[in-house]
């Protein structure tokens, strides 16, 4: 069970980065089809899209994060994510548009970066052996 933990939590680290990835990628094309073209408002900027990745990113990052915090013990990668979250959660805060963009893709960005310190950290840790049995 020890070993399959960490593979887990990787794949779910691995998951969270491009779903992070793919959230900025939503959030700039977005307002660049709705602002250019006018068309697609109705579906691109709906705000349960924005609640949705939410919620996943929340579970995602907080299993990924949260387990990976307990087993190496070092705590930049979570206050990372959770930052990314908290700027997340601003841009369901404030009006459609670049506010919400802006705040949303600063958010992903953060929990991206919060999921590759968690899976680096957890090859060094498991590399040094130092990992529980």
């Amino acid at each position: 069970m020890g070993s399959i933990l960490p593979t887990i939590r990787g794949r779910l680290d691995r998951a969270g980065m491009l779903l992070s990835c793919l959230c900025a990628v939503h959030c700039v094309l977005g307002l660049v089809i709705v602002a250019g073209l006018g068309v697609g408002g109705t579906f691109l900027l709906d705000p349960a899209i924005h609640r949705w990745g939410l919620l996943v990113a929340t579970i995602i990052a907080g299993v990924a994060i949260g387990v990976g915090a307990i087993q190496h013990r070092r705590p930049l990668p979570f206050v990372i994510a959770m930052t990314g979250l908290s700027f997340m959660g601003g841009g369901l805060a404030v009006e459609h548009g670049v506010e919400e963009a802006v705040l949303t893709v600063i958010g992903v960005t953060l929990v991206a970066l919060g999921h590759l310190l968690n899976v680096r950290i957890g090859h060094a840790h498991r590399a040094s052996g130092l990992h529980e049995a």
